[in-house]
Formats: C-alpha cells, structure tokens, sequence
C-alpha cells in the first residue's frame, strides 16, 4: 500500500514502474500542454491515441527532480530529442511509451511525468489542471479550456528549482548521473526527415 499522495506510473507493458512522491497540487504543477512537440512525440512512438487528449493535448505532472522514484526498468528508459530544443523527451524503449520530459541535463532541475501512465485514483487527487499550454497548436473547439501562460508556470517552477539547486536534490534525479549530471543513457535526436515524417 503505497503513501496517500504517491502518483503511481507504468509504461503500457508494465516493465517500467514507479512513483512520484509527494504528489499534490501545492507541491507540483498539473497541466494540459498542447504544443507540436507534445503532440508528435506520441505520434512518431505510435502511442498518441494513448497519451493524447481530444484535442491533442498531453496532461503533465510537474514536480521536483528527486521526488520521482524508479522501481523497475530504468535501463529499459531512453531519452529523445525532437529538435535542435534542450527539451528531453523520455519513452520506455520496451513498449514505445512516452514517460517523462526534462531538460537535456540535470543542471536545470525539473521532470513532468506523463499522466496518462499513472492510475486514475492518482491523477483525481490532483485536481483540475492550472491550464492549457499552446492552444494555438490544439485540435477542435477550444473555446471551453482555460489558457495558462507560460510566465505564470515559470513563477511557480522557479521556486521548486532553486530548492532543488541548493538542497543538492538536482543530484537525486534519477534520469541523470548524480556526478555528471548528465542523462543515463545517450539520448538521440531526430533527423528533419524522421521529424517530417511524423503524422498526427
């Protein structure tokens, strides 16, 4: 029985599974982003009618580096990049499932999980999303969704970082060597063909 404010996570196959800690809306920022990259990223690992919303939207889970706990599968985990942008998109290679989001390295400390890995009781706890990211890229009528902006994320993402910066918790993300800070495995980036070739 896991603590009361756990968000449990596993990829589609279940070789990859874990918990984000402390996972509640004052420690952590619930959203809905619906940015092109969001969106092709499911869409290239074949997994957007599992990831995506009605109007192409990926409903993330923003918390502090530390508070995420691998229990199972990590070696199976690997990071992508989309373009030439420093966000690193993580998927469980053994099933094509989209997990995490970073930045390149660890020495900006932060990760979103994917919500539609966790379990449903786990994503209610959280609440009504702040907003909805880019919805100038969404999908259908958008007119009922509430736009979050970037600035007022950022706010409230500053302050998770520097406690993650001075702690010492931007070492204990389990994405990135707690030396290097760099990811555990080499991450690789689409080519402007595979990139073009990504139908939604």
């Amino acid at each position: 029985m896991g603590a009361p404010d756990q968000l449990k996570f596993q990829c589609k196959c279940g070789s990859v599974r874990g918990v984000v800690e402390h996972a509640r809306p004052d420690e952590g920022d619930f959203v809905v982003c619906h940015c092109s990259d969001c969106q092709a990223l499911p869409a290239f690992l074949g997994a957007a009618d599992r990831i995506l919303d009605e109007h192409g939207g990926t409903a993330l889970y923003q918390s502090r580096c530390a508070r995420l706990i691998l229990r199972e599968g990590k070696e199976k985990l690997t990071g992508l990049h989309l373009t030439e942008k420093p966000t690193l998109r993580w998927y469980a290679s053994c099933c094509d499932t989209p997990m995490f989001n970073t930045y390149a390295n660890g020495r900006i400390p932060y990760v979103t999980t994917l919500l539609a890995n966790c379990e449903a009781a786990d994503r209610e706890r959280l609440g009504k999303p702040l907003g909805h990211l880019f919805l100038g890229d969404a999908t259908g009528d958008t007119s009922g969704l509430e736009p979050l902006s970037i600035g007022r994320l950022m706010r409230r993402f500053f302050m998770r970082m520097v406690k993650d910066y001075f702690s010492g918790d931007r070492r204990r993300n389990p994405l990135f060597d707690s030396e290097t800070l760099e990811p555990i495995t080499p991450p690789r980036r689409l080519s402007p063909q595979e990139r073009e070739s990504i139908t939604r």
